[in-house]
């Protein structure tokens, strides 16, 4: 019984870190926001967006991800 328990309690923290792990992988390979929902953004605002404003947006939403 004891043994059951000890397996359930490090099965369910090794489960915990992988889905972390493969969640956080995802999300940087497939980001929830692309320079294009950003420019339509800006747009939305009534404001042209330049380049290095979309790229200044782009590196902090990547840098949340790491």
């Amino acid at each position: 019984m004891l043994y059951a328990i000890l397996g359930l309690i490090v099965g369910l923290i090794a489960g915990f870190f992988a889905s972390r792990y493969f969640f956080k992988k995802q999300l940087q390979k497939n980001p929830p926001i692309n320079e294009k929902m950003i420019r339509a953004m800006y747009m939305e605002m009534g404001r042209k967006p330049s380049e290095a404003q979309i790229k200044r947006i782009m590196a902090s939403v990547k840098s949340q991800y790491k």
